[in-house]
This record gives C-alpha cells, structure tokens and sequence, in this order.
C-alpha cells in the first residue's frame, strides 16, 4: 500500500490498481501496456523516426509517424537497407562476369 497524498494506492495485481478517490470510494484504474519499440527485422536495433505505440493508438496515428520516407521504411533500419542494395548490385555485376567469361571461352575454344 503506497500513499501519495491523499491519494492511497493498493495493487491488487500487475494490471490493475486500487486507488482510494478523494470522496473515500475504492476504484480500479487498469494499467495500459506497455509500448514495444519498433525494431529492425534484419539487425534487431531500434528504428528511428517511428514512434512506438500500442496497436489502437497506431490505428489513430498519422502516417508520417509510423513510417519513413525510404524503401522498407518502417521495416527495416537503413544500414540493412543499404546492405540490400549493396548486395544487389554486386550479384548482377557477377552475372555479367560470368557472361563476359563465357563468351570469352566459347571464341577461345571457335579459335
């Protein structure tokens, strides 16, 4: 049992409180949970730019508070985003080299 004041607060369990009002009657205040950080689904670390929030509370946010203005904004952070593209890039860059070297042993093979 905690007094703050005039206020007394008895726990009665992790959600809800009993609270004595000012008038002398005991009322249950329901403790809301607690919010979940966005995080990255590739690195785990926290997305910046996004505010956390429960699933009601998101419902009623604005959408440039949910989401960044990026590929996979909102979902992933942007070093995964940039390793995504990096990655990309080099993997169409070694089909070419492959094609190149083909090409290359199908006339050396014609000589």
């Amino acid at each position: 049992m905690c007094g703050y004041g005039d206020i007394v607060l008895v726990r009665i369990c992790k959600d809800i409180i009993c609270v004595k009002t000012p008038g002398g009657r005991l009322v249950y205040h329901y403790r809301k949970k607690p919010r979940r950080v966005p995080r990255c689904a590739d690195t785990g670390k926290k997305l910046t730019g996004i505010r956390s929030a429960r699933p009601q509370e998101k419902k009623r946010m604005k959408r440039k508070h949910k989401t960044v203005n990026r590929t996979y904004g909102g979902v992933l952070c942007h070093s995964a985003v940039r390793e995504r593209i990096i990655r990309a890039f080099l993997v169409e860059e070694q089909k070419i080299v492959r094609k190149v070297l083909k090409a290359q042993q199908a006339s050396a093979k014609a000589k």
